[in-house]
């Protein structure tokens, strides 16, 4: 549903190289990757110390990126990669998981709804020149 230039724009910004290093040297950073033999089939970003006004001051956990290539979907790839963000945020003792998505992915809100995510807000979020509305989503953890 986005331009293929808005993404271009979009993928050259976030995954500049140099910023990427930043990312993957940064201790508030955890990358989780989903491997199949020589290929990486998804991975997850999350992010300590990172939250969003609308949680009102509460201490929360960031899924900052979960992504699943297209040939591993319905794969269970999703699925492994939320739980491995779900014990990773209890092993650092957090009560609170969220994360922000784009509101026209319907897929993925209802991925996020099944693992018992509840929509709490909104932000703004830019891709490339297209300013959009991202919801945001939480879960207490026990």
């Amino acid at each position: 549903m986005n331009t293929e230039e808005d993404m271009r724009l979009y993928l050259d910004k976030t995954f500049m190289p140099d910023r990427m290093k930043g990312e993957i040297e940064d201790p508030a950073c955890t990358f989780l990757l989903a491997v199949e033999g020589d290929s990486v089939a998804g991975y997850a970003k999350v992010k300590e110390q990172e939250n969003t006004p609308e949680l009102n001051g509460e201490q929360g956990f960031e899924i900052e990126r979960i992504y699943v290539r297209k040939e591993y979907h319905g794969k269970k790839v999703g699925q492994l990669l939320m739980q491995k963000c779900l014990d990773l945020a209890s092993e650092k003792h957090y009560k609170l998981i969220w994360l922000g998505v784009w509101e026209h992915n319907a897929r993925a809100i209802a991925f996020y709804e099944r693992w018992g995510f509840e929509k709490f807000g909104s932000h703004p979020f830019l891709l490339g020149t297209d300013l959009q509305t991202d919801l945001l989503m939480k879960k207490k953890l026990k």
